[in-house]
């Protein structure tokens, strides 16, 4: 099984999918067969143009990235426009399988991405996507992915680029999330005898995970099964 290979990460690096992816970061309860826009409560959507138009020229060197999404070109939540967006993963996240309305381009920029197809998370499908590799899922297939030390995704299409978990979305905002979570937001906890506070909480389907923040303001992501209560 793949399993993150480092732990410590500083925040301004790369994609929080999901929880997608992050952009996996989506707030609320999302049920199975609803679709949602990408970038309802992910933290720190910034644009990196300067408010350009779309006929506007524009050169955007890749830098750290302290949110989870910067917006290049366009929008992504309009229809028929081209968009161009960079997302960061965070190290160990998980983005559970999920499809879009539209083809997506998907060019890995910085960091190592593993990407799959099919309707379950299955460790074995991933396939190794280093910086400077492409891969292009059409529209309406299920994928799924996991980011071992921390990436930053740049992806393109033409909108509305929305997310349709397969599994549901659940965070620590909702309010049956002790049903679905056994740690809360602010839970001192321990990863591989790495001490660290619960920031965040994702579950979809079978997969729960948790932001992770140590004590020196790096974070990661860990599924529940590898943490204890500190």
């Amino acid at each position: 099984m793949i399993q993150p290979t480092n732990t410590k990460f500083m925040v301004g690096s790369f994609i929080r999918a999901v929880p997608v992816l992050s952009i996996f970061g989506m707030v609320g309860c999302t049920s199975p067969g609803i679709s949602s826009p990408p970038m309802a409560a992910a933290s720190g959507v910034a644009r990196a143009d300067a408010g350009k138009s779309p006929r506007e020229s524009r050169i955007i060197p890749l830098k750290s990235m302290a949110g989870d999404v910067e917006i290049l070109y366009g929008d992504p939540e309009v229809s028929g426009e081209p968009f161009v967006m960079r997302i960061r993963e965070l190290p160990g996240a998980i983005v559970p399988p999920h499809s879009h309305p539209v083809d997506e381009n998907i060019t890995v920029v910085q960091g190592t991405w593993y990407f799959g197809l099919g309707e379950e998370y299955k460790v074995e499908t991933l396939q190794e996507l280093k910086a400077g590799s492409y891969a292009f899922a059409p529209k309406g297939s299920t994928m799924f992915g996991y980011s071992p030390t921390g990436a930053i995704v740049q992806v393109h299409g033409v909108g509305p680029f929305r997310i349709h978990w397969h599994g549901g979305l659940h965070t620590l905002d909702d309010p049956d999330a002790n049903s679905v979570f056994r740690f809360g937001r602010g839970a001192r906890v321990v990863f591989r005898s790495q001490n660290g506070t619960v920031a965040e909480g994702y579950a979809s389907g079978k997969i729960v995970q948790y932001e992770i923040e140590t004590p020196d303001g790096q974070r990661f992501m860990a599924s529940e099964h590898e943490l204890q209560s500190q």
